[in-house]
């Protein structure tokens, strides 16, 4: 399937790619242009358009892309959700949400100085963004086994969360 947005990606036009590719569409591919042409593509191409104003896997109810994707597909992992609230507060600039959101925003805004074009920059980002949902599977892990982990060694909580870390949800 095609995929379009517009171009000079940031942070929700990075994220969006990841998620898509992750967890929807593992063989999509992306198409990149000037705001104005977004429709035009999206008819002449087949593409699904996203990150664009108007377009229904965009910005609504105080919601970023990445959020109304995850709601759209209804995909239901909650460690997704977590990195949603980072993505968001990243886009939006609400670090009320995710303090995490803030080093996301200046990653991305510093990344697209690092790149050829659009497509070097979404794929750099995957690995920023699975490190991200390393990060929030991570934290999610430690909440639920907080008391378990309080009768262990630093060692013994870092061998329980790696082997935690591996198993599927």
């Amino acid at each position: 399937m095609k995929w379009v947005t517009r171009e000079f990606v940031h942070v929700d036009r990075t994220a969006c790619p990841w998620l898509i590719k992750k967890f929807i569409d593992p063989k999509a591919e992306f198409i990149f242009v000037p705001i104005e042409k977004i429709e035009e593509v999206a008819k002449t191409q087949g593409a699904i358009p996203f990150d664009a104003p108007g377009v229904k896997l965009g910005h609504r109810n105080g919601k970023c892309s990445f959020e109304t994707i995850i709601e759209e597909y209804n995909i239901k992992d909650p460690v997704l959700h977590e990195l949603a609230k980072i993505v968001h507060s990243a886009d939006t600039r609400d670090t009320a949400l995710a303090a995490e959101g803030i080093g996301l925003s200046a990653i991305m805004t510093g990344a697209r100085f690092n790149v050829k074009n659009d497509f070097e920059a979404v794929k750099k980002a995957g690995y920023v963004y699975d490190a991200l949902y390393s990060y929030c599977k991570l934290k999610l892990l430690r909440e639920k086994h907080k008391d378990e982990m309080a009768k262990m060694d630093w060692k013994q909580q870092n061998e329980f969360l790696r082997r935690k870390m591996q198993q599927k949800q």
